[in-house]
C-alpha cells in the first residue's frame, strides 16, 4: 500500500492530531509510514499543514501534485494546500456552500461547523468527525476498526466521545 495524505487547518483545530492518529493506525496495521508537521503560527491560530505517507517512502514531505487526499479542517486551508493534491485526488473539506467548483479533483464537502453549532458534536472533536468522513472514501488506507482502536489508544480519556463523533462523520459522509 502507498497512500499520501495532507491535513490542513488552523492551530488548535486538530490537523496534527489527525496525522498522529493515522501514524498510530499505520503502526497498528504494521505498515511503514513517515509524517511531518508544519506548524507556522499555529500557537496563534495560524495555518497548520501536516503530511503522512503510508507505505515504502524515503522522505516525509509530499511534493506538489502527489497527495491522494487532503483532509482540510477549514475551507480556505483546503484551498491553500490544494497544490499538493494529485489529479483525481480527493479533497475532504469542512466547507459551506461558498466553496468554489474545483477542477481535477473530487471535492467531498461537509459543513461540519454548522453541525457543531447545532450541537451534533463538540467543536473540539472536529478532527475525529473529519477522519470519519475521510474513512468512507474509496481507497482510504485504514478501516473503521483500526481507526477506532487508534482513537482509543491516542487519548483514552475522551475515546468514547471521539468514537461517537467519528461515527457521526461516517454517517454524514458523502460516499465516493
Amino acid at each position: 500500500m502507498k497512500y499520501q495524505i495532507v491535513t490542513s487547518g488552523f492551530g488548535g483545530q486538530g490537523a496534527v492530531f489527525i496525522v498522529k492518529l493515522l501514524s498510530l493506525c499505520a503502526g497498528i496495521k504494521g505498515e511503514k509510514y513517515l509524517g511531518t508537521e508544519n506548524h507556522g503560527m499555529s500557537q496563534r491560530g495560524g495555518s497548520v499543514s501536516c503530511f503522512i505517507k503510508v507505505g515504502d517512502f524515503y522522505t516525509p514531505v509530499i511534493e506538489e501534485n502527489q497527495a491522494d487526499m487532503i483532509i482540510a479542517l477549514e475551507q480556505n486551508e483546503g484551498l491553500r494546500t490544494l497544490q499538493y493534491l494529485k489529479k483525481g485526488g480527493k479533497l475532504i473539506v469542512n466547507a459551506d456552500d461558498s466553496l468554489p467548483r474545483l477542477e481535477g479533483c473530487e471535492a467531498i464537502k461537509v459543513d461540519a461547523f454548522s453541525l457543531a453549532k447545532e450541537g451534533r458534536f463538540p467543536a473540539q472533536a472536529l478532527n475525529a468527525f473529519m477522519v470519519g468522513v475521510a474513512s468512507m472514501q474509496s481507497g482510504f488506507p485504514f478501516d473503521e476498526e483500526t481507526l477506532k482502536k487508534g482513537l482509543e489508544m491516542i487519548n483514552p480519556k475522551v475515546a468514547e466521545s471521539n468514537i461517537q463523533v467519528f461515527e457521526l462523520g461516517r454517517a454524514c459522509a458523502p460516499r465516493s
